[in-house]
C-alpha cells in the first residue's frame, strides 16, 4: 500500500507539474500579442499602432469601439462604458497608404500681396494626412493600425471635451471651416486655436470651404487644400 501511494504521488507530482508548464505556456503566448504602441496626434498627424487583441466582429477597433490610453501613449481596445474609456471609432477605414511623412501644410513661395496679387496656396501632405481627409470633419485624431487581420485607419472622437477636431480647436486631423492656421516660415502654415489660446497666434482663418480656389470668394488672402473636399478661402485675422 505504500508504494502504490507512492506511485500515485509521482503521478500527482507530474500532472500536477504538467498543469503548470501549460499554464506559464499560455501566459508567454499573451504576453507576445500584449502591446498596442500608438501616439494620437492632433493638427493632421497619426498615430501608429499593433493591436493587442482582435475587436468586434474580427476588426481591431471596429467602428463604434473604443479605447484607453496609459502615460506612455499606448493604446487598447475597451469597452465604452468602461470608465477609462476616452475616445470612439467613427469611421474604419481599411488598407494603409503609402508611408510619408505628415508635415504642416505646405505655402508656395510668393507672399500674400506680391506683385501678381494672387495669395499663396497650401496643401497638406503625408499618408496620415490624407487618410485624416477621409475621416468625418470633427474627427479628433487618427490612429494607424499597421499588423493583424485588419490593417488600416481609425477615425477617433474623444467621449469628452475638449475636441481639438472641432472647428478653431486647433487640432485634428482635417481642416475644416473655421478653423486657423499660422505661418511657420519657411513657406509654411499650420493649424492653431482661433481663441489665441495655443502658443502659435492665429493668422488666417478658413471663412469657407469650394470646388477650387477659382471660386473662393473675392478678398481671399490665402488658399489652404483642403483633400478631396476641395480648397479652403482663409481671409486674414
Amino acid at each position: 500500500m505504500r508504494g502504490y501511494g507512492h506511485v500515485g504521488s509521482f503521478l500527482h507530482t507530474a500532472v500536477t507539474s504538467a498543469a503548470v508548464l501549460s499554464a506559464l505556456t499560455a501566459l508567454i503566448a499573451l504576453g507576445a500579442c500584449a502591446p498596442f504602441q500608438g501616439a494620437a496626434g492632433g493638427g493632421g498627424r497619426a498615430g501608429s499602432a499593433s493591436p493587442a487583441a482582435t475587436g468586434t466582429g474580427g476588426t481591431f477597433l471596429a467602428e463604434g469601439a473604443c479605447a484607453q490610453s496609459d502615460p506612455l501613449d499606448s493604446y487598447v481596445e475597451v469597452a465604452c462604458s468602461d470608465p477609462y474609456a476616452i475616445a470612439q471609432v467613427t469611421v474604419r477605414l481599411h488598407g494603409l497608404l503609402p508611408d510619408a511623412s505628415a508635415g504642416g501644410s505646405q505655402t508656395d513661395s510668393q507672399p500674400t500681396g506680391g506683385s501678381s496679387g494672387t495669395p499663396p496656396s497650401a496643401a497638406a501632405g503625408g499618408s496620415t494626412v490624407r487618410a485624416g481627409t477621409r475621416c468625418p470633419e470633427t474627427t479628433d485624431f487618427v490612429l494607424t493600425v499597421r499588423s493583424g487581420r485588419s490593417p488600416g485607419y481609425a477615425c477617433m472622437r474623444k467621449l469628452d471635451d475638449p475636441h481639438p477636431g472641432d472647428p478653431g480647436a486647433g487640432g485634428g486631423p482635417r481642416t475644416i471651416v473655421g478653423d486657423c492656421v499660422y505661418s511657420t516660415g519657411a513657406g509654411e502654415v499650420k493649424e492653431t486655436a482661433c481663441d489665441g489660446s495655443s502658443r502659435n497666434k492665429p493668422g488666417y482663418r478658413v471663412e469657407s470651404i469650394a470646388p477650387d480656389r477659382a471660386q473662393c470668394p473675392p478678398g481671399t488672402d490665402l488658399f489652404v487644400s483642403v483633400g478631396p473636399a476641395g480648397t479652403g478661402c482663409a481671409r486674414r485675422l
